[in-house]
């Protein structure tokens, strides 16, 4: 079991196209090696690309690798930084559009020092400053070490001319200059990745949210599956997984379930995981043995902070009730279930997960913020992100983004067109990273495009 192996037609067709766009044969091949190590090709010394682990499809091909290809060789632009010695050359074109733009960072930052030193700042000020500086301190480390490293440059070319004569120290100050000449090229093509547009909610904790779609009972078995799938993965990721609130169906499926999840860059993990999830099985409920085809909708919402959304008591209607549940024993005597309700948008959270009234609140508001968080950010960045209700699609089966299907043991996405080949491992958490990573490729080169057609 396991991933598939690649279609060794498609390896050429990698080599050969990059090669008629580079001006360095080697460095193509160097270049083209890299990529496809990216897609998990495994390099046996003297026999080229003979194993791999994803299914490369014409859609990989025209989405992902021939825009990569030719990010490397195309004097715009720069594919991300990959484990690896070489440092693709940029234009001196780029690098004064670049110099322009660090030189805005380098002003910005100091006007937001300025202020955060101001005894007369206010504490949302003093808030929002402080953000956005560890938003450019990276930016900021770069831009110094690549000043230093100019500097360095400029010197010991000098230096080169005085010592032109003197072939043991000339020979020293060659090699500190082509070595300082490869640390400036590496810290630029650091910038040009951190000039690249991203969403400012990537490094956010998230919502979880699933529902069953079409298929019935079936569909909320499958929402049960995939939640705890991402349940899974977010252990082995090292992320906290809480679970919101539950709605059950009545063979114990979720139609409707909601977890926190929080973590290291968990919202720029998880967020290509919105949409429709369509799978195709044996339902427990069939006698004939037919398969079924079923689909469930993910949203994955940034959580906001306290800086990002102010909700006003004046504008929240809160109403208490009793939970439902099981009965018996499990009877909830007391309203400890919370429905909290946004007046002026109208958007209306409820949450019965606990037995403390208090708890359940504290929940709603959580939902609630990023809810509305979600719609602001949609607002702003129309151009970026899409609104929730276009994010989660209908649950309709054909605006898949994901195919589960249990009888073939695969799953594909179909955005990147990657298949892997073992659908037990996937629910259980494993191997989720193959698309992730294989989507934020894709992103990465969108910015990169649009980063170059914008100069």
């Amino acid at each position: 079991m396991g991933l598939s192996t690649p279609r060794i037609s498609d390896i050429p067709r990698v080599m050969r196209v990059h090669s008629l766009w580079s001006t360095n044969g080697a460095q193509a091949s160097a270049h083209a090696n890299l990529l496809l190590l990216s897609f998990g090709f495994v390099h046996t010394k003297g026999e080229g690309f003979l194993e791999g682990s994803v299914t490369m499809r014409s859609r990989v091909w025209r989405n992902l690798v021939r825009p990569a290809v030719a990010a490397f060789s195309h004097p715009f632009r720069i594919l991300r930084s990959f484990s690896t010695e070489l440092e693709p050359d940029l234009s001196p074109k780029l690098i004064k559009i670049m110099e322009q733009r660090l030189s805005l960072i380098e002003q910005r930052s100091g006007f937001l020092h300025n202020l955060i030193n101001q005894p007369d700042a206010s504490a949302e000020e003093y808030a929002r400053a402080n953000k956005e500086l560890r938003k450019l301190s990276t930016s900021m480390d770069l831009i110094s070490r690549l000043r230093a490293t100019t500097k360095e440059i400029n010197g010991l070319r000098t230096l080169i001319d005085e010592c032109s004569q003197e072939k043991d120290m000339l020979d020293m100050v060659t090699t500190e200059l082509d070595q300082a000449i490869h640390e400036e090229r590496r810290l630029h093509n650091l910038l040009l990745k951190s000039l690249l547009p991203k969403d400012d909610a990537d490094e956010r904790d998230c919502i979880l949210e699933v529902r069953a779609g079409t298929g019935g009972d079936e569909a909320s078995l499958f929402a049960m599956d995939i939640f705890k799938m991402y349940d899974r993965f977010s252990h082995k990721k090292g992320w906290k997984f809480e679970v919101v609130d539950i709605t059950e169906s009545d063979l114990k499926g979720y139609k409707e379930a909601t977890a926190a999840i929080s973590g290291a860059d968990v919202y720029g993990k998880l967020k290509f995981e919105s949409g429709v999830h369509r799978v195709q099985r044996v339902p427990v409920t069939e006698k004939s043995g037919r398969i079924h085809t079923s689909a469930v909708s993910v949203a994955i919402l940034p959580q906001a902070d306290e800086v990002d959304v102010h909700l006003r008591n004046e504008d929240l209607r809160i109403d208490t009730y009793r939970s439902g549940g099981s009965g018996g024993q499990h009877a909830n005597t007391t309203n400890s279930a919370v429905r909290i309700t946004h007046i002026p948008t109208g958007m209306t959270v409820a949450i019965q997960d606990e037995r403390s009234q208090h708890m359940n609140k504290a929940k709603a508001l959580k939902v609630l913020c990023a809810k509305l968080y979600e719609i602001e950010r949609s607002r702003l960045h129309a151009n970026r992100t899409k609104l929730r209700s276009q994010q989660i699609g209908s649950g309709d089966r054909s605006e898949r983004i994901r195919t589960y299907n249990f009888p073939q043991g695969r799953v594909t996405d179909h955005r990147v067109g990657i298949t892997h080949h073992s659908i037990n491992d996937v629910m259980q958490g494993e191997n989720l990273d193959v698309f992730i990573d294989a989507l934020l490729l894709q992103e990465e080169m969108d910015a990169i495009a649009s980063f170059s057609s914008s100069q």
